[in-house]
């Protein structure tokens, strides 16, 4: 009787000594709120892939730490994503939250997530208004800032030497950050200035209206489904030829080239990543991606692995604790190996970061490719950062 007795307190306590470390392995919860669905469904599904890429190649865990990814579709509606974010927070316990693609549902959104007390660590969308004095020390930018990625556009079409420029976005945050971004940093005029709309399909109008300009090239800013249709349009309307284009990254990615093909050769891009960069890190991310969903990963993808890169670091560093304030220290630190190379936060947490030419060639297998040909702007922060005092 003693024995058996001896033998179950035994046994007690043992269960009582591993339920703490059972409790240890209890998964970290990261809440995804993305477009998944519409025209620029497949930029959500790049994030979302890449970033469950990044998990799966260690075994489930980031920073060495088990973590559930709970993605819901905010079906590019500012509203949804703000619904969204608000079952997270307050149903769900989320503390780290990402994913957003569009500024206008980040606008909606992202001052929810840090208002709560949450950390939202951006792999895309970055509106001007979070950058400087609307800064929050629970906000972090792992793509870019908005406006930057354009001004390595506006660069780029002044180091080719273009005088006049047309230059077109839709109108919402981030296609007013586009525009404001090229004017800063091109030297030429602008002949023409044109807001779209975010659900346009239909460009015939601006394509007159850039042949009336007759400028020397054309910047645009049209993210998925509408970067496709605008590319379309201008090679139909006979413009391809006569009138260059200078994009920056997100009006043309690999999907988009894959949907317009030869129509987009000869096409001048920037952008801070490329599939051909040569750097260890990037050409692990590249080969499993490709083997694990059979497509090239676009921009969007590589922003989501670091997006879970940076994360990682910062979960190894408080050893799986999803202990705000800790983490928030940590990613400060950017301890990762970026795809892109160089990779800094500066002071308003947004990238510190390089820019490249790219452009539009035919592959070995005579298939349009973008190759890297040059740096256009090194180690470059954005326009407000000095405006944030965190």
């Amino acid at each position: 009787m003693q024995h058996r007795k001896s033998g179950y307190l035994g046994l007690m306590l043992a269960a009582a000594v591993a339920m703490p470390a059972l409790a240890q392995q209890a998964p970290v919860k990261i809440g995804m709120v993305t477009t998944l669905s519409g025209p620029g469904g497949y930029l959500g599904q790049d994030i979302r892939d890449a970033f469950k890429l990044a998990i799966d190649m260690n075994g489930g865990k980031l920073g060495g730490a088990p973590v559930e990814l709970v993605v819901e579709d905010d079906a590019l509606k500012p509203g949804q994503g703000k619904q969204i974010a608000e079952k997270m927070l307050k149903t769900d316990g989320i503390k780290i939250m990402t994913g957003i693609v569009f500024s206008n549902v980040a606008g909606a959104t992202v001052p929810d997530i840090v208002d709560a007390g949450a950390l939202y660590v951006s792999p895309n969308a970055a509106p001007s208004n979070f950058a400087g004095k609307e800064c929050n020390e629970n906000y972090f930018v792992v793509s870019w800032q908005n406006d930057s990625l354009h001004e390595s556009a506006g660069q780029h079409a002044t180091n080719l030497g273009y005088k006049k420029a047309f230059i077109l976005a839709p109108n919402y945050q981030a296609g007013k950050d586009a525009l404001a971004g090229f004017k800063r940093l091109f030297k030429g005029e602008i002949v023409g200035e044109v807001y779209t709309r975010l659900d346009q399909t239909d460009f015939a109008p601006e394509m007159a209206q850039i042949r009336s300009a007759n400028p020397d090239v054309v910047f645009q800013f049209h993210p998925g489904g509408l970067g496709i249709a605008f590319l379309r349009q201008y090679q139909q309307a006979g413009l391809l030829g006569k009138t260059p284009m200078v994009l920056a990254e997100p009006s043309l990615d690999a999907t988009t080239l894959k949907a317009v093909g030869d129509a987009a050769l000869g096409l001048s891009v920037t952008a801070h990543w490329n599939t051909d960069f040569d750097n260890a890190a990037n050409k692990a991310f590249v080969e499993a991606f490709t083997k694990a969903y059979n497509r090239v990963p676009t921009y969007y993808a590589s922003q989501g692995y670091d997006t879970a890169l940076a994360i990682a670091s910062a979960l190894k560093a408080t050893g799986g604790k999803a202990d705000v304030p800790a983490l928030r220290k940590a990613l400060a630190k950017a301890d990762f190996q970026s795809v892109r190379g160089a990779f800094k936060f500066g002071p308003n947490q947004h990238p510190v970061q390089d820019w490249y030419a790219l452009k539009v060639e035919k592959g070995a297998d005579g298939t349009p490719v973008l190759k890297t040909s040059g740096k256009v702007l090194s180690n470059h922060s954005d326009a407000y950062a000095k405006d944030c005092k965190l």
